[in-house]
């Protein structure tokens, strides 16, 4: 053997020797390295030690795991109740705390209220005492708390035509804090707001405070209404007319951020907690919101969403309840079944969804290595 030759094979020799003890390294864990167990077509497979269960999703397994309890978060809007909105007339409704600018025109002669030569009385700033009444002269304690402007300027017309037979009642209203709304936060401009009349909606308080500020990725609206507290999606309260609830006095409105978020892991498109943009995020949407899958290393029949779900919720049989309080559900995008079922398998808050690496991926670059040690070893003169 000629020294080249020689030279060529400890090189090749030695190259081998470091290549088979060096780790090729990798972005993410094979499918089979996460599951430990193969996943079978349409069942259940539980871990042998206990700790977590597999399920592939397929047309199959969908309405299985469709009556498997939601996961939700304290503050979820799902979670909580909502007024429908009951339609009222547009006008002020009287409350305590209002101010009320009181105009009486009297042509009479002699009138008592006006006096003489006179043509009318104004009575400014009267206030709507905390039992719903108003103090005014010659009347005394006049009931107008729930009554709107129109029925209350009736009813002292009324009273002062009894001594006052050409006597004509003008008024407006201030509404005080008993008939404003609050808007607390989440919007450009939040404030106490008086309401215009007895038919504000939420939308309308909103709209009155700027709108919703930009920043807020999916806004959740709260209303709390004494000591209750009520809460819905605004991207929902939009899209049904009918669940733009009519306010009362003293009702706070809160805009706040999404709370419900998934993790990407893996061989995907970025490694982050992603908010959910809209009410419901099926994992197809979940995949593009991370930005897919990487082309080069992801393993589509192995993409996986890792759950965690409550104690009280699992079931021996895995019908009404999963089996295990962690559950492996695994994705086949190579199929279309798999397909068509992960654009309708729902993610849950603080999901995990994981892409596993292609075994090719390891191949690929072995045979690499292999390539770049042959050039080496022939590079040797």
């Amino acid at each position: 053997m000629t020294n080249k030759g020689l030279l060529r094979g400890v090189v090749l020799s030695t190259l081998a020797l470091l290549l088979a003890g060096c780790a090729i390294p990798r972005g993410a864990a094979l499918q089979s390295e996460v599951v430990g167990i193969r996943p079978v077509t349409g069942e259940i497979t539980l871990d042998p030690n206990g700790g977590y269960a597999v399920y592939p999703v397929t047309s199959e397994s969908l309405p299985v795991i469709a009556q498997w309890p939601a996961i939700t978060l304290e503050n979820d809007s799902s979670r909580l109740s909502w007024l429908r909105r009951q339609p009222q007339t547009p006008s002020v409704i009287i409350a305590a705390g209002d101010t009320v600018n009181v105009t009486v025109w009297d042509n009479g002669q002699n009138s008592l209220l006006v006096g003489e030569g006179g043509r009318l009385a104004q009575l400014q700033g009267v206030v709507v005492s905390p039992s719903g009444t108003l103090n005014l002269p010659y009347l005394g304690d006049v009931e107008v708390g729930g009554l709107s402007t129109d029925a209350a300027r009736t009813r002292i017309e009324q009273l002062y035509a009894q001594t006052l037979p050409s006597v004509q009642v003008q008024m407006n209203v201030t509404p005080g804090r008993s008939n404003a709304v609050n808007l607390v936060s989440g919007m450009n401009a939040p404030g106490i707001y008086p309401m215009v009349d007895r038919d504000m909606t939420v939308l309308a308080a909103i709209s009155q405070a700027g709108g919703v500020a930009p920043t807020l990725v999916n806004p959740q609206v709260r209303l709390m209404r004494g000591s209750n507290v009520y809460g819905i999606q605004l991207s929902r309260l939009l899209a049904e007319p009918a669940l733009d609830t009519t306010l009362r006095g003293g009702d706070r409105i809160m805009v706040m951020p999404e709370s419900r978020s998934f993790l990407s892991l893996g061989a995907t498109g970025q490694q982050a907690r992603i908010v959910f943009p809209e009410e419901k995020v099926t994992a197809l949407g979940a995949i593009s919101l991370m930005g897919g899958v990487s082309a080069e290393r992801a393993d589509l029949s192995g993409i996986l969403v890792l759950r965690n779900y409550a104690a009280n919720a699992v079931r021996a049989d895995g019908t009404s309840g999963p089996p295990n309080q962690r559950m492996i559900f695994a994705l086949d995008l190579t199929s279309a079944d798999g397909l068509f079922s992960a654009g309708q398998f729902q993610i849950m808050p603080n999901d995990v969804v994981y892409g596993t690496e292609s075994p090719l991926t390891s191949t690929r670059t072995v045979i690499g290595m292999i390539g770049s040690l042959v050039g080496v070893a022939n590079s040797v003169q």
